[in-house]
């Protein structure tokens, strides 16, 4: 028997409410919805059910049937909403916010909901950073009017990679104390010689990666990679006409990617390209 509140209203069960007093079958549609390109509308074999769908660029497929309603109750609470035909239930900004919420641990729930924060793997462990700083994630959201991003995934996977090489290399400005780096006096890790060589390794990664780009185009990654400064304060600083550092960044980020290899679509080996002389 469940227990009672001050109130006189019985405590939800694990079965019937998830956390945040709500059903657990709704916070398991909300999970579905925040998928990319997800969608739920009514079945049309089921009376009183919803179906869901994902995926894009003209291809989707269903990933679970929910009654209609955790539907309801989802739109109630305001974390989804229908469209005006009242076909087609998308999950609203607020619903993401909850998924964002509810994905990190107790301390980091509210900056969570309100940021959207993303792990940073690099030097003594891994952290936390606002995504929407990040300019490369601007990018990379940003379509043009074409409908195409402004950075494929390819060169964003690419500007990542340096900026957590060079998180690794402790070549960026640290908030704080970081009290897992060796001490002059001896203290610290056991064994500084190995601790320190994932940081020379990195260094050599950053300097391998700069020197491919090229010294034109170093300088602009630093900034856009490294230290996260946007567009429009690139170019103030570089007095370059309005949105131009865009297009140089996306040459620059581009001649990254394929120092990395990385590509925009994944090529079978008829089509892969020599790397070696005796390929």
């Amino acid at each position: 028997m469940n227990k009672s509140f001050g109130s006189g209203r019985p405590a939800p069960s694990r079965r019937d409410a998830a956390p945040g007093d709500m059903p657990v079958e709704a916070s398991r549609l909300l999970v579905r919805l925040g998928e990319p390109g997800a969608y739920a509308r009514p079945d049309p074999l089921v009376e009183d059910a919803l179906v869901t769908r994902r995926g894009g660029d003209g291809i989707s497929v269903g990933s679970g049937r929910f009654a209609a309603a955790s539907g309801r109750a989802l739109a109630a609470a305001d974390l989804a909403t229908w469209n005006e035909n009242g076909t087609r239930l998308t999950i609203s900004e607020a619903g993401r916010a909850r998924l964002r919420r509810l994905a990190m641990p107790g301390d980091l729930a509210f900056a969570a909901q309100h940021h959207d924060l993303a792990v940073v793997e690099g030097g003594a462990g891994p952290t936390f950073r606002n995504a929407a700083e990040n300019p490369l994630a601007w990018m990379v959201r940003r379509r043009d009017r074409h409908g195409a991003p402004l950075i494929d995934a390819a060169s964003f996977e690419a500007g990542e990679r340096l900026r957590r090489d060079m998180t690794t290399a402790a070549l960026l400005p640290r908030m704080g104390s970081d009290f897992g780096a060796p001490r002059v006096d001896g203290g610290g890790p056991r064994d500084p010689a190995c601790a320190a060589d994932h940081v020379i390794a990195a260094r050599q990664r950053v300097r391998g990666a700069l020197e491919a780009v090229g010294s034109d185009l170093s300088g602009l990654l630093i900034d856009l990679c490294g230290f996260l400064k946007g567009l429009e304060r690139i170019e103030a600083e570089r007095r370059w006409p309005a949105r131009s550092a865009k297009v140089v960044a996306r040459i620059a980020l581009g001649r990254l990617a394929e120092h990395y290899g990385l590509e925009r679509e994944a090529t079978g080996p008829d089509r892969g390209r020599l790397r070696l002389w005796r390929g």
